[in-house]
């Protein structure tokens, strides 16, 4: 049986996709598809819906939510909040998965970052 290999590409809807385009690009290192995609590493991803009424995501229009993996929460937390982008942390998040924290795009998406327990 043929099975999907991994996620192509997450499309979603923009005030200034542009300027958001280039946020994460520069906070993130998530760029556009000029002249090529963005390529990821081999890693796991979760593909988990949530109920209708959860509160997981924030604001209750919104819709989904993107996790990236990264290598080192700690630093990334770092460079994040020296570039004035507000981190939240919470230990309750952390699991026998791994580190959680949670930032914002500039359009207010939450944006959930997990470093994998090795």
């Amino acid at each position: 049986m043929e099975k999907v290999n991994g996620i192509g590409g997450v499309f979603f809807r923009a005030r200034d996709p542009e300027a958001l385009r280039d946020w994460y690009e520069t906070h993130l290192g998530v760029h556009h598809y000029d002249p090529v995609p963005w390529k990821q590493r081999e890693g796991y991803t979760v593909f988990a819906p949530f109920a209708q009424d959860t509160d997981y995501f924030g604001r209750a229009e919104q819709q989904w939510m993107i996790n990236f993996r990264v290598d080192d929460l700690s630093a990334m937390t770092t460079q994040l909040q020296a570039a004035g982008i507000a981190v939240e942390t919470n230990p309750e998040w952390d699991s026998e998965v791994g580190k959680f924290a949670r930032i914002h795009d500039p359009e207010g998406n939450p944006i959930e970052l997990w470093q994998p327990n090795q």
